[in-house]
């Protein structure tokens, strides 16, 4: 796994078309329910820009058995050398790890399991310069988060548990890398000892679901709905594309939960 380059270049993603029953994603309060064709405008424009930051995109078909199957990180992690195929921390969801897994076997030659019982979603892991970082939530436990530390390790690379504030959905709703040293982050998790060493960047006040942005290659993508954070990227230099993300904010979803990112070798 290690590697010269950045952990945020890519050259390929899977993403997955949502559903029509997409209306019926989980959600921890309610502000009201997205529309389907709201959510594929989103999706839509979101492949799009993967694209145009040079990104290979894989889309799958929508499984409208799994309204949030959408948000294709949860079930599953990527690395140049290898897959892991997790288990997701809502029972309604553990079953769209079998939905990719045959995807993932025909991409990569090494595809690892989280052992059972451990639970752990792609939405608390953050990939980084100095490892990966594995937040605890109501849907990643210490066992699923112990257990993908081995994983990880078996496919070469190095990992830590970190704790995520209470009643944050996932470590990486409230925060993100930006760039090799560089993280945006809620004021709750800003003081987290995982980010030590990192340079800090905390979004305004009101503005906590703009603490998930995703770095792709040399642009940034962040929600259209958060001005302040938005302002605040582009004064400190960053090639930002805002994307509207106020369909899949109403079932919990932000930027980096609706793809796979990798670098390929030999692509």
């Amino acid at each position: 796994m290690s590697q010269t380059r950045s952990v945020y270049e890519f050259n390929s993603a899977i993403v997955r078309q949502p559903s029509t029953s997409v209306v019926n994603g989980l959600r921890t309060d309610d502000r009201g329910g997205p529309t389907y064709e709201g959510v594929k405008a989103e999706h839509d424009a979101y492949i799009a820009a993967m694209r145009n930051a040079g990104v290979e995109v894989t889309v799958l078909p929508a499984l409208e058995s799994f309204p949030d199957s959408i948000f294709v990180e949860d079930p599953a992690l990527v690395f140049t050398g290898g897959a892991i195929l997790l288990r997701p921390g809502t029972p309604s969801r553990v079953n769209e790890t079998a939905e990719i897994a045959p995807t993932l076997r025909e991409m990569f030659e090494t595809v690892l399991e989280l052992p059972a019982p451990g639970q752990a979603d792609g939405g608390d892991i953050m990939y980084t310069p100095k490892g990966v970082l594995i937040g605890l939530s109501a849907r990643t436990d210490k066992m699923g988060a112990e257990a993908l530390v081995s994983c990880i390790e078996k496919l070469g690379g190095k990992a830590q548990v970190a704790e995520t504030p209470k009643g944050v959905l996932h470590f990486k709703t409230a925060s993100s890398l930006l760039d090799n040293r560089t993280v945006i982050s809620t004021a709750a998790l800003a003081d987290a000892a995982v980010f030590e060493g990192f340079r800090k960047i905390v979004v305004p006040q009101g503005e906590e679901p703009a603490a998930n942005v995703l770095r792709v290659n040399d642009v940034v993508f962040a929600s259209a709905h958060y001005p302040r954070t938005l302002e605040m990227l582009d004064r400190e230099g960053y090639k930002v594309v805002p994307l509207k993300t106020a369909e899949i904010e109403k079932i919990d979803a932000g930027l980096s939960c609706m793809s796979l990112r990798w670098y390929r070798n030999g692509r």
